[in-house]
């Protein structure tokens, strides 16, 4: 016969309706202690009292905003981690890292955040020339289950198949999410001589580059379906850059996603 700890016994007790003081006398441990125990039980079951519950479309069936999901599932591939509960944490967390040099970025992360989630309040972090735009909820693996151990290019990373009718869906917003993660616009330059005199051409392109194979894969397949030409190039880091340099392509990346602002 198992023995329960103190713990789970407090906790059977006051999901019987006994007061904190009640169990704190009954178990011989501090009021205190046995508070945080049952506020730890009442997260866990997101039986807060005050607080709304995460939504999610797996659990509960509330509806999904796809567009913004499909930009958020593809800022949490390029650029994204997600932490679980521990001793210190009690819920899961979703970090995207921005640059301090895109403002304009740091407010499409929290946007898409907000539409996601709608029951939950995402917040910044200030870092050393850069911010975590983080949201919290217990469904987060419900929405991302790519979260997995270890790091992304390490593991397999394969959508599934209603993630993958978002992507359908919605393909430029899963682009765009993955250039402001993990990749960006620049403007090339090279000269050339005309009839003697000496000429600089200026020529812009995208960059996306990422050291897992599936997620090149999945960037790749979807500019496929929008009609972006590309071009692979493995680095010897081991990551491949992704270069979109064919002029009616960037006239097209231009028009739905364009440089980071």
């Amino acid at each position: 016969m198992t023995t329960l700890s103190v713990r789970e016994q407090a906790v059977q007790l006051l999901r019987r309706g006994l007061s904190n003081a009640e169990v704190a006398r009954r178990l011989r441990v501090p009021k205190g202690t046995v508070s945080w125990w049952k506020h730890q039980d009442l997260a866990k079951r997101n039986e807060l009292p005050g607080r709304k519950r995460s939504a999610c479309v797996h659990c509960y069936g509330d509806e999904l905003n796809r567009a913004a999901y499909s930009y958020l599932l593809g800022l949490y591939l390029g650029d994204g981690h997600i932490l679980l509960p521990n001793e210190y944490r009690r819920t899961q967390s979703l970090q995207i890292t921005c640059d301090d040099k895109w403002p304009g970025v740091m407010d499409s992360v929290e946007q898409a955040m907000r539409h996601v989630l709608p029951n939950n309040k995402p917040c910044r972090v200030r870092r050393t020339g850069c911010h975590d735009i983080k949201i919290y909820s217990n469904h987060l693996t419900c929405h991302f289950p790519q979260h997995g151990p270890g790091k992304k290019h390490e593991r397999t990373i394969a959508l599934e198949p209603w993630q993958q009718e978002i992507v359908d869906a919605h393909p430029w917003e899963f682009l765009r999410g993955l250039i402001h993660s993990d990749g960006c616009r620049i403007t090339n330059w090279a000269t050339r001589t005309v009839n003697g005199v000496r000429k600089r051409y200026e020529y812009p392109r995208y960059f996306f580059t990422n050291t897992s194979t599936d997620i090149i894969g999945l960037f790749t397949a979807t500019l496929d379906a929008v009609g972006v030409e590309w071009k692979a190039t493995a680095r010897a880091t081991g990551a491949t850059n992704v270069s979109v340099a064919r002029r009616e392509s960037v006239a097209l990346m231009d028009a739905r996603i364009g440089p980071k602002y």
